[in-house]
């Protein structure tokens, strides 16, 4: 496989382990932050959108030094016999989780606010759980805010650079997915190659987003198609 689509597949693998581990992740916090007026709802969701405001590399600089050697977390994963994460795969899936964050948990979000109280107080006069009332009402009338956090997660993925950078280096095969191999491109002066991987993913942004608007309107009611 030559370099190129090596960069491809990982950033591929990288964006789809990311949106399923942050759907997991997200939907709970997500559905903490429509429901609930506790005092630290705001604090959080200012956390959780940390990521929108701050500089990637500010973000994968701090997440360097927790993940290093003589961070708290890099000393926790080498006692637990795991290793340092900085320049693996891995270290790129937790930077990855982190920076992504709030593309999944603000769509989500969004969606459970939409969500007519009644309809959740009708399934509980039916002695519905709170765990059936969620799955059988809260995900299915959600359904077009977890299709816009995972397509907004895997693209957002797909383009980071700062972060990657940071965290992960350039190490062919391991971590450096496609805006690195872009980057190195370019600063190699081989604009042929550079080009070529740019409008790829330029034509793969553009079609995802065409996609996700489409889709939502299909999925939105009453809406004339």
């Amino acid at each position: 496989m030559s370099p190129e689509w090596q960069a491809v597949w990982l950033t591929l693998k990288l964006a789809g382990i990311t949106t399923a581990l942050l759907l997991v992740i997200g939907t709970p916090i997500a559905w903490w932050l429509a429901r609930s007026r506790h005092w630290a709802r705001q604090p959080i969701s200012a956390l959780v959108a940390l990521p929108l405001v701050l500089p990637p590399t500010v973000l994968g600089f701090y997440l360097l030094i927790l993940l290093g050697p003589d961070g708290a977390i890099g000393q926790l994963t080498e006692r637990l016999g795991i290793g340092l994460l900085p320049f693996t795969f891995e270290g790129l899936v937790v930077a990855s989780v982190i920076y992504s964050l709030p593309f999944t948990v603000q769509p989500l979000q969004n969606a459970f606010l939409t969500i007519n109280d009644n309809l959740l107080e009708a399934a509980a006069t039916l002695r519905a759980s709170p765990r059936d009332r969620f799955f059988s009402v809260v995900i299915p009338l959600a359904r077009p805010g977890f299709l816009t956090a995972a397509v907004l997660t895997f693209a957002h993925t797909i383009g980071e650079f700062g972060v990657v950078l940071m965290i992960g280096g350039s190490i062919p095969g391991e971590t450096k997915v496609l805006s690195v191999a872009i980057f190195d491109h370019v600063e190699a002066l081989e604009y042929t190659q550079a080009h070529w991987l740019s409008a790829g993913m330029l034509l793969f942004s553009f079609v995802v987003l065409v996609s996700l608007y489409s889709l939502n309107n299909r999925l939105q009611p009453g809406v004339v198609r």
